[in-house]
Parts: structure tokens; C-alpha cells; sequence
């Protein structure tokens, strides 16, 4: 595994990551999804930075993925499952499930996804 690759890829989608996540949670859906208690935001930045590591391991290490077409395809696929476990596990603590809000956010993970996988992918692609 190119390490140079893994790190810069990473902490490029961990950054594209942080900015989908204020674009969609925090002004398209801030309705839907906005707490009224305050942001821990260093703690968003780390997993949004975890996320885009994860991705770039993936695709360096186990998939080699250096395009951005591949990159979208194969985010699309980890978004939609990161997507259905994060709501499965929040709702199972909740008395009554959203469906409806579920469904969204999982349709947010597949797009977040799709942008930061493609992001990754690129930026793989441009660094051999």
C-alpha cells in the first residue's frame, strides 16, 4: 500500500466529508436533523477525518480504486450500507422510527458517499 496516497486521499475526502455533512445536515436538512443542543465539532471533524481514512484504505489497500467513476460507484455501495447501519442501530433505541427520515438519511449517506468515494478515487488516480 502507498502510504502517501492513503494519508492525502484520506484526509482529502475526511475534508469533502466535513463539508457534505455542513452542506446537507447542517443547511439543507437542518430541519430534519439539526439538534438544538450545541455541535461538538472537533469530534465531527474526527470521524468525518476516520470516514475519508476508511474509504482510502479501502480503495488503496484491498481495491486499488484510482478513478473517480470507480471511486462514486464503490462510495455509493459503503454509503448506502454506513447509511443502514447507523439508522438500524438509532432507531432500535427510539420507541417509534421515522421511516421517512430514515429513508433521507440513508438517501444523504448513498449521495455523501458517491461525492467522497469519487473524491478519494481521484485524488488516488492523480498521485501514481
Amino acid at each position: 500500500m502507498n502510504v502517501k496516497n492513503f494519508l492525502v486521499a484520506g484526509i482529502v475526502g475526511g475534508i469533502v466529508d466535513y463539508l457534505l455533512g455542513w452542506l446537507f445536515y447542517g443547511m439543507l436538512f437542518h430541519d430534519n436533523f439539526g439538534g438544538e443542543d450545541p455541535q461538538n465539532m472537533p469530534f465531527i471533524a474526527l470521524g468525518c477525518l476516520s470516514f475519508g481514512l476508511f474509504m482510502s484504505y479501502i480503495y488503496t489497500k484491498w481495491a486499488g480504486i484510482s478513478t473517480l467513476t470507480t471511486g462514486a460507484t464503490a462510495g455509493a455501495v459503503i454509503g448506502i450500507f454506513m447509511g443502514l447501519v447507523h439508522n438500524f442501530f438509532y432507531y432500535a433505541m427510539k420507541p417509534t422510527p421515522d421511516y421517512n427520515l430514515m429513508l433521507l438519511d440513508i438517501g444523504i449517506s448513498v449521495v455523501m458517499g458517491a461525492i467522497i468515494g469519487a473524491v478519494v478515487g481521484m485524488v488516488n488516480g492523480k498521485m501514481k
